[in-house]
């Protein structure tokens, strides 16, 4: 009877709460501005982060290589409700009209996320620029905009000239959360260690309607900037919301506990102007990586070990933990 009655109970909560129709994701990948970003390999992560918190349905479009028919290369931007950007072209590479079509379906309430080098792509493109806030590399100088970064705990823009991109050594690093209150940032800790990743700097950009949410200080003893740079950023255009994160740079990077978390929930927010997904306690604290070994383990290289990191430089500060061959110090798989 208990077992009947329990079923019964089941069957109703199953009846009053349908199920939610999964967010519809396109992860854009097909082309990096070098080897060093393996999109083929990071792909996959990605889609295998987003595809088992159980809310999003992700299609995977690929763009033709360089020298690749793009007359005949119309992504169907109106069914997704977010674009996943796991892609770095140059400017010459979309023609006009799939130029429009992306901007027209963000400022209509289309959804981006910007992972890592996406933030090098399209230098000379004026909406995407405005899109990701800041970018880097391929030939952006002070002409692109402003250096953005915190001091004083206050964010400021900076003139000076200057190439825009930067970073050291692929080593773990803090992040210092700036802005609590934010959906994506709602309940982290403060700070929080991330895997050996390249922390991006000298990041330059138009910063309109951008919030930073997450900064990392760029150690000079690391060939850093001495600045607390952004990492995690929102932005607006039109309707449409972004989500930004600069780290990301493989699948040792995407391994950590923190990269997932605000992935999953950026991603979600980008979509829907909501996080709906609870923090894991597994999440990682101020001094202590958390990374997942399954994740990591989609690396080819994972059987030799977690991916190597760089050499820490001598004298490193809060960057300095690294430790090539094996995970950082206090470091645990989770």
């Amino acid at each position: 009877m208990r077992k009947s009655l329990l079923t019964i109970l089941l069957g109703a909560a199953l009846l009053s709460t349908p199920a939610a129709s999964p967010i519809r994701v396109m992860l854009l990948d097909g082309e990096s501005g070098g080897p060093y970003h393996k999109w083929q390999l990071t792909t996959p992560v990605l889609k295998k982060q987003l595809e088992e918190t159980g809310l999003f349905q992700v299609d995977v479009v690929t763009a033709p290589p360089a020298g690749g028919d793009f007359g005949s290369f119309k992504p169907e931007f109106g069914k997704y409700q977010v674009v996943v950007f796991n892609y770095d072209a140059p400017d010459e590479r979309w023609p006009a009209e799939l130029k429009a079509a992306f901007e027209q379906y963000i400022k209509n309430g289309g959804g981006l996320v910007s992972v890592h080098a996406a933030d090098n792509a399209f230098p000379g493109w004026p909406a995407y620029n405005e899109m990701i806030g800041i970018g880097a590399w391929r030939g952006r100088t002070e002409k692109s905009g402003p250096l953005w970064y915190y001091k004083d705990d206050k964010l400021v823009s900076d003139d000076s000239p200057g190439r825009a991109g930067s970073h050291g050594n692929r080593v773990p690093f803090q992040l210092t959360v700036r802005d609590t209150s934010h959906p994506i940032t709602k309940g982290l800790p403060r700070i929080w260690m991330h895997q050996g990743d390249e922390l991006y700097a000298t990041l330059r950009g138009p910063g309109r309607n951008m919030t930073v949410l997450a900064t990392a200080h760029s150690d000079a003893s690391n060939k850093g900037t001495g600045h607390d740079e952004p990492m995690l950023m929102v932005i607006s255009f039109g309707k449409g919301r972004i989500f930004h994160t600069a780290l990301g740079h493989d699948v040792n990077a995407m391994s950590c506990v923190g990269f997932i978390t605000t992935f999953q929930r950026g991603t979600e927010w980008a979509a829907t102007g909501k996080v709906t997904q609870k923090v894991p306690a597994t999440f990682p604290s101020a001094d202590t990586v958390s990374f997942r070994a399954d994740i990591a383990a989609l690396d080819p290289n994972y059987k030799n070990g977690l991916n190597g990191l760089d050499a820490a430089p001598a004298g490193a500060g809060r960057g300095g933990q690294g430790r090539p061959g094996g995970p950082p110090p206090n470091g645990s798989p989770k």
